[in-house]
């Protein structure tokens, strides 16, 4: 059965497949940026749970969330609130988000800011890092093993964190192998849609010492939170609670309370 990840995937490789700049002149580019802001150290240092709080304004699972949103003012309660981090969606089809929006959020805060779209190729990787994001995500079941570990180099080289997303132990494997130090376990199951926080606690302690870990998806609540914190994740990954949250500087208080 197709997934939405399926679905979005594929139309991102066929828009890959018209990309005709040099790759070369990007990583060039890429490594003249600036330097970037620590993500993975700025979760890793925290002492209660850290919280990526994320920028999306819709999503294919649940439709519009805060389609209206302003990324700076939506940026600066983040950080008023306590996060570590950002994670701003750059996907336009799917989600509804653009380069703006992680460039108006980030300069709004000195906040790492996580790009939160869907890496194909080489070109995606450097694009991150020249839009001026400080983390890309590398979703280890959209990839072959070849291209995790290719793009996670590659990431490194120019500069990036990597945020690595994993499902399951095979993908935890890939993710090892490609020496990913920082690994998100995504609690929504990509065809039922249902969260299965059961997993995210198992798939915890099979990470070995040295990996930061990200519970991402289905983290609802304060309870949520400290269940995750337990079972030893250092960070949550937070949307679509607090694009629709009421206070959203609030929520994040909770969540690492």
């Amino acid at each position: 059965m197709a997934t939405y990840l399926d679905r979005i995937v594929a139309r991102h490789r066929e828009v890959a497949t018209h990309d005709a700049r040099s790759l070369d002149d990007m990583v060039e580019r890429a490594r003249s940026m600036p330097d970037a802001r620590a993500f993975r150290a700025a979760l890793a240092a925290s002492e209660r749970l850290a919280v990526i709080s994320e920028i999306k304004r819709r999503s294919p699972s649940k439709g519009d969330l805060n389609v209206g949103l302003d990324p700076a003012v939506m940026a600066a309660t983040y950080a008023a609130g306590g996060a570590s981090c950002l994670s701003v969606l750059t996907d336009e089809e799917f989600f509804g988000g653009s380069i703006t929006d992680l460039q108006l959020a980030r300069a709004t805060c000195t906040l790492p800011v996580l790009r939160k779209d869907f890496t194909v190729c080489a070109a995606d990787v450097c694009d991150a890092r020249l839009m001026g994001a400080d983390c890309v995500l590398l979703i280890v079941a959209a990839l072959s093993p070849a291209e995790v570990v290719a793009f996670h180099e590659l990431a490194v080289h120019v500069g990036l964190d990597v945020l690595v997303e994993i499902h399951d132990e095979p993908e935890l494997d890939v993710a090892l192998r490609a020496g990913a130090t920082l690994i998100g376990v995504n609690q929504r199951d990509l065809v039922t849609f249902e969260v299965d926080h059961a997993r995210a606690e198992r798939m915890a302690g099979l990470m070995p010492a040295g990996v930061v870990r990200v519970a991402e998806s289905g983290v609802r609540d304060a309870a949520d939170a400290r269940r995750l914190r337990d079972a030893g994740y250092h960070a949550v990954l937070v949307g679509e609670t607090l694009v629709t949250a009421s206070d959203p500087a609030a929520a994040i208080s909770a969540l690492r309370a």
